[in-house]
């Protein structure tokens, strides 16, 4: 879905900040960042299907380094844009970047991250966000009916199980 028709891509990018500008400058959750990207593994059919049809495109991402959903799937992406050597990643902060967030509400929410997919010539193909759809379904169902800290602790297991796999399916078949 194509939602930021009206932004200036091109110098949003310019501005944004490549991954690993980005994670030197993490304060809250470093660990995190840090041994998700160290640890993540990018399968075969994720660097087969990037190969395939991402050469050139630019991830935009709107992220913050206090957001969980943010530590558990942008350092898998990036993982894939270092890998496969044919596509970029940048960060734009959220809180920085609010004419840009308001773009892509999650149910009336600044819910974070949002990739923003854009091909070479930084149109935008569509985005994802904030987190994978079976784990958006989840959290929408089971959100305030437990303590807050047994609810991002299932989250957490969610995505270790996963391991960034299902992000990366979604994000690769926006640019099918």
């Amino acid at each position: 879905m194509t939602v930021g028709g009206g932004l200036d891509f091109r110098g949003l990018w310019q501005e944004a900040i490549p991954y690993d500008g980005f994670a030197t400058q993490v304060q809250d959750l470093r660990g995190l960042w840090e041994g998700i990207y160290k640890k993540a593994t990018i399968p075969d059919w994720a660097l087969e299907r990037a190969r395939a049809c991402g050469q050139g495109a630019h991830f935009l991402v709107i992220s913050e380094d206090w957001c969980w959903d943010a530590a558990n799937t942008v350092p898998v992406l990036a993982k894939l844009c270092d890998q496969d050597g044919g596509m970029e990643l940048r960060l734009i902060h959220r809180d920085e970047h609010l004419e840009v967030m308001d773009q892509y509400l999650t149910n009336g929410s600044r819910s974070i991250p949002i990739v923003i997919v854009l091909d070479a010539e930084f149109r935008e193909l569509g985005h994802w966000g904030p987190r994978p759809s079976e784990l958006q379904a989840w959290a929408g169902a089971n959100k305030g009916k437990m303590e807050k800290g047994e609810f991002y602790l299932e989250m957490r297991r969610w995505h270790v199980k996963d391991g960034g796999h299902s992000m990366l399916r979604e994000v690769l078949e926006i640019l099918q």
